[in-house]
């Protein structure tokens, strides 16, 4: 792979990422969220850049962008979202980011091997808490090597900083708040459809959360690991842009990539569930669908 020297080098003075809004066809208002491998290498250098690789750390050793910190937040799984386990989970939140590096000031880029459920996760994590500068790289690691970009092997370690982000109750809900709107809100099972009809079992109980809606996650995707363009997505979620969205999948990975399609869509009241199926179909007091359950 070329070096930042002999690609020509990302510039000190390169705009990072300017946030902007775009019409499509009258129909979708853009929301950045998404950065392409492009875009990303021409700001590597900037000092309030911090680049998240979300893969394992076998994955990352073998190869990274230059720069990237790891953190597979793969390992990272919540499944009690009662009161005080969103306490927790948020104190929890707090020292990854601030072990990473992350300050108010910080724009955040997370990837992983596609535009997949690990980085969205990221993503969605820091806009809980409200930062301002977080962004996905479209087609993750799959589209920076396929650009022929630069790839380092060695480790780069953490700066830890003080996060200090404001949570948003809009953007993560547990399970008091599904059970509540069951009927009310628009409901979104992100997972397969075996998952979502109770073939394929992955908690104490099959099925799904009652009055839900199974839109499989890798739909968004493209096959080269990119996002869908906004016009196959807005087929795909054909919503009102005000209903009240909640998205959950097994642990809230895939559920995160349907909110992230869901904000570039300009969707305004979308929330995932963090418990998702691995906290509800693990607690009897809970009520569930399935095909057997027909």
């Amino acid at each position: 792979m070329p070096s930042l020297a002999s690609a020509g080098g990302p510039t000190h003075n390169s705009a990072l990422f300017p946030a902007h809004e775009m019409n499509l066809d009258g129909l979708f208002q853009i929301v950045p969220m998404l950065k392409s491998a492009d875009e990303l290498y021409g700001s590597l250098l900037r000092e309030d850049l911090v680049l998240v690789d979300c893969r394992s750390f076998k994955e990352y050793v073998a190869g990274h962008i230059p720069g990237a910190v790891n953190a597979d937040l793969f390992a990272y799984h919540w499944l009690d979202t009662t009161k005080a386990g969103l306490k927790a989970f948020e104190r929890q939140a707090r020292i990854l980011f601030s072990f990473l590096g992350i300050t108010k000031k910080s724009t955040v880029v997370f990837y992983d091997e596609v535009a997949g459920m690990s980085a969205a996760r990221g993503l969605w994590l820091l806009e809980f808490f409200s930062h301002e500068h977080a962004y996905m790289l479209d087609g993750g690691f799959r589209k920076w090597t396929e650009r022929r970009l630069p790839v380092e092997t060695r480790t780069n370690g953490n700066r830890p900083a003080r996060f200090s982000g404001k949570t948003n109750g809009k953007i993560l809900v547990g399970f008091e708040y599904v059970r509540k709107n069951l009927g009310k809100a628009t409901i979104i099972d992100a997972r397969t459809k075996d998952e979502f009809a109770g073939r394929a079992v992955r908690a104490a109980r099959a099925g799904r959360i009652p009055h839900s809606i199974n839109i499989d996650w890798a739909n968004n995707l493209n096959e080269d690991g990119t996002m869908k363009s906004l016009q196959e997505l807005g087929k795909l979620y054909g919503f009102s842009k005000e209903d009240d969205i909640i998205t959950y999948c097994q642990g809230a990975y895939r559920a995160a990539n349907t909110y992230v399609a869901l904000k570039m869509l300009g969707f305004k009241n979308v929330k995932v569930y963090l418990g998702s199926w691995g906290e509800w179909g693990n607690r009897l007091d809970l009520p569930v669908e399935g095909d057997q359950h027909q």
